[in-house]
Parts: C-alpha cells; sequence; structure tokens
C-alpha cells in the first residue's frame, strides 16, 4: 500500500503504459485475434465529460502479437486524456500497427450515447482478406 504522495503504482505504470510485442507463437498461419474492450473511457476535449465505448479490435498477425497486459495498461491511458472519438480510434489502430505490424487490422469504437447520438468509428489498416467477418 502506498501511504507516500505520489501516484500509487497501479496509477504509475498506466501513466508510464505502452503496447509491447511478442513473438506470434503461429506465424505460419493467418488466424484472426478479436479483443473487446467494454470499458473504455476518455474525457470530451470541449466538455470534459466522461466518454464511454466498447472497443473492439480484430487483427490478423505478422511476426508479432501483441502483449495483453500492456494492452490493458495502455487502453487505461486514455482514461484521463481530452479525445475526441475519431482520434481515439485512429490512434489506437496507429499504435497497433505500429507495435506489431499485423497484415490487417479493424478498430471499432463503439461509444455509448451522449447527447441523442450514438456513435460507431471504425478504422482499418491493409486489405481485409475473403473470410473475415465485418
Amino acid at each position: 500500500m502506498n501511504s507516500g504522495p505520489g501516484k500509487k503504482y497501479g496509477a504509475k505504470m498506466i501513466a508510464e503504459a505502452k503496447l509491447e510485442a511478442v513473438p506470434n507463437p503461429s506465424p505460419g498461419r493467418d488466424y484472426v485475434i478479436d479483443f473487446t474492450i467494454p470499458e473504455f473511457t476518455c474525457l470530451c476535449p470541449i466538455s470534459n465529460f466522461p466518454d464511454f465505448a466498447t472497443m473492439r479490435i480484430r487483427y490478423i498477425p505478422g511476426e508479432k502479437i501483441v502483449e495483453l497486459k500492456s494492452l490493458k495498461l495502455y487502453i487505461n491511458r486514455f482514461r484521463d486524456q481530452e479525445i475526441f472519438h475519431e482520434e481515439a480510434v485512429n490512434r489506437i489502430l496507429d499504435d497497433l500497427v505500429a507495435c506489431c505490424a499485423p497484415k490487417w487490422a479493424w478498430i471499432e469504437g463503439d461509444f455509448n450515447v451522449r447527447g441523442n447520438i450514438k456513435t460507431k468509428i471504425r478504422a482499418t489498416h491493409g486489405e481485409r482478406p475473403e473470410g473475415v467477418p465485418d
């Protein structure tokens, strides 16, 4: 337990988080990795009110895959960031591509209703292979 000043260890881990890659255990086969992140949060840059979303990440790995603990900590970094929905989705895609160079990637931010408007943002990297669902 941290009784002194400064960030507690969890907050420090989140603040320092970055996506990390590990070797793909099956590089000779194309397969789909699918993540659902139902508790994504960020802050509206205009009002500073929180925005809530379910993020879905689907990708076909190349030589590397994203390490799950790093993804969890990285996603939690957004909770204190002022960022528009569109920028959040595209930044996550850009960072995933920079981290592990997937053959194909698709990300959807399904944001909760706010101001009577429901928003879904989708971004892709590469060409979707046949047989991979939307």
